[in-house]
């Protein structure tokens, strides 16, 4: 923290501001003093939870069968003033846990910061006071700040089940959240983390709702606007459901598990970077809800707004450009729908005093032609070198979106910035500043070979391309492997509009291992996601740029 803190140069980190509130309610509950009950040995699982502290008990233990614990439970455990909150596992195994020892996973071990074989206490946990706000939400009624600061701050002091965050979000689904409860949220989101203040009147950012396969336009993005000396500090998230995100992406071509203070040296030097936001603990509670929310397929527009927003936020943004693609198959299906998401996030965005835009982009297909890791890093350093088979819709975007943030700037005059960004791109200034990017956050090469399995997908009629099903790509390129097994993924050889052959290939799988290859090829060959009719069948975009 002093570290950031003391950086202080042009468009470095100015300071780090960590919510008063939060951290007052985290030391109250991490000073309650142990029980005088017996005590056991701490012992280390080496299982990745996932953003759930869990708690490993041996059902011979005497203090399970004394305290009458049941699996699943909440836990308290204590030792020498620390406490944190757990899921309760019971086990059989003696080599997994002793019956005189408390096993805790690998994020419950390191919060609690303790040595193994130190004793430690557990008791019954009870539960989070703000439980009952969740059970109004849950009955329709709307909830106020507080109430949402309370639920996101034992979130994150990890009070709650799975379960429990279920409940939350189920409900704020199923009743809905008001365009007041979902400014509450977004700031309660916020003030559960550190927030970065940066040395810069501008600090942009650029986000895209998701749902479009490929699409890696803020790789491209972001070198083009630092490139014309706006601040662009880029945080992106992993990959959940989806083949890749910007972070498994650029994650093939450098370093993007940035410290905070490490993404000061590189943005101090280049004015940006490209790097992955698990470090930079901002707007954790998000975090931890997005877990919950993936397995259950939830994203409801509330919710959605609130995490983009408070990550925004928290990142010290001050102009903001929101990208929502339009289609048949993407999140967002109707206009209507997208007007309607525009407008709301337009006034939460007034109301943290965010300058914020929202443009409707065309989200009928996947942009570019690689879905998985290296492949979406090859479709991105051809747009960056120029290179003749860089993918055109790639390249259209980018620039589209790199104008209109690069129109933040006030010597920018409206219209200007989409020849602005052309020019950078052409030169090779965006080239030269990715390339630095890369070197300072460290370089990983720039090898694009793919996985040894592949078979073409071939198209069962003669006709143009009317349709692709971003969901079914999506899927085949995750069965495939991506974006675990980084050269896993599809590669496009037919975008919509153009003419196919019977049996000419359509697109191109790549795998690691067998029976990834066996899984995305029955997908493929159960429904491929392509429609192939007459040229004048073709769906026509909808776009606002």
């Amino acid at each position: 923290m002093a570290q950031i803190q003391a950086a202080g140069k042009q468009f470095g980190l100015s300071r780090v501001i960590v919510n008063r509130r939060f951290v007052s309610n985290t030391l109250k509950m991490t000073t309650k003093t142990s029980p005088n009950g017996a005590k056991l040995k701490l012992r280390r699982v080496a299982v990745d939870t996932y953003h759930e502290n869990v708690a490993y008990l041996n059902r011979q233990c005497k203090v399970y069968q004394a305290e009458g614990f049941q699996a699943l439970s909440k836990v308290e455990v204590m030792a020498n003033g620390r406490q944190i909150f757990a899921v309760l596992n019971v086990v059989d195994d003696d080599g997994f846990v002793k019956p005189d020892e408390l096993g805790l996973a690998e994020q419950a071990f390191a919060q609690l910061g303790m040595q193994e074989g130190e004793s430690v206490c557990i008791a019954h946990a009870e539960p989070p006071d703000s439980m009952e706000a969740v059970r109004r939400k849950i009955g329709g009624e709307r909830l106020e700040i507080e109430d949402f600061r309370s639920i996101t701050r034992d979130i994150v002091a990890n009070r709650y089940s799975k379960m429990e965050m279920a409940a939350f979000l189920v409900g704020s689904m199923h009743t809905g959240l008001d365009r007041e409860e979902i400014y509450s949220l977004t700031r309660a989101m916020t003030e559960t983390g550190e927030q970065l203040k940066w040395n810069a009147t501008q600090v942009v950012d650029k986000h895209c709702i998701g749902g479009i396969p490929g699409n890696r336009t803020s790789m491209l993005i972001v070198p083009i606007v630092a490139s014309h000396g706006l601040l662009m500090p880029k945080t992106s998230s992993r990959a959940i459901t989806s083949p890749s995100g910007t972070a498994d992406t650029m994650a093939v071509l450098a370093e993007v598990d940035l410290s905070p203070e490490r993404m000061h040296e590189v943005i101090n030097t280049t004015h940006a970077c490209l790097a992955w936001g698990g470090k930079a603990r901002l707007a954790p509670a998000d975090d931890i809800l997005i877990s919950v929310e993936r397995p259950l397929g939830i994203d409801s527009e509330g919710q959605m707004v609130a995490s983009i927003l408070s990550k925004k936020i928290a990142a010290g943004a001050t102009h903001l450009l929101i990208d929502i693609p339009l289609g048949p198959t993407a999140k967002v299906r109707h206009m209507q729908e997208a007007l309607h998401l525009r407008k709301l996030f337009e006034y939460i965005g007034d109301r943290l005093g965010l300058h914020l835009e929202v443009i409707i982009t065309d989200g009928r297909q996947p942009v570019g032609r690689g879905i998985g890791p290296v492949l979406e890093a090859r479709d991105v350093m051809q747009v960056l070198e120029n290179l003749p088979e860089a993918p055109a819709d790639l390249r259209q975007k980018t620039l589209q979106l790199a104008g209109r943030i690069l129109e933040f700037d006030p010597d920018v005059r409206g219209g200007q910035g989409y020849a602005l960004a052309r020019d950078i791109l052409e030169s090779g200034r965006a080239l030269q500043k990715m390339h630095d990017i890369i070197t300072l956050q460290g370089s990983r090469g720039f090898d694009f070979s793919l996985a040894p399995l592949h078979i073409d997908i071939l198209a069962q009629k003669a006709g143009v391309v009317t349709t692709i099903n971003n969901y079914q790509l999506a899927r085949i390129a995750r069965m495939a492997g991506a974006p675990m097994a980084k050269r896993a993924g599809v590669d496009l050889l037919k975008k919509i509009g153009d003419s196919a052959e019977r049996d000419e290939p359509l697109y191109r799988i790549y795998a690691e291992f067998p029976a990834d290859f066996n899984f995305a090829k029955n997908l493929a060959n159960s429904d491929d996601g392509y429609t192939i009719g007459r040229a004048e069948d073709v769906t026509q975009a909808h776009m606002e740029f």
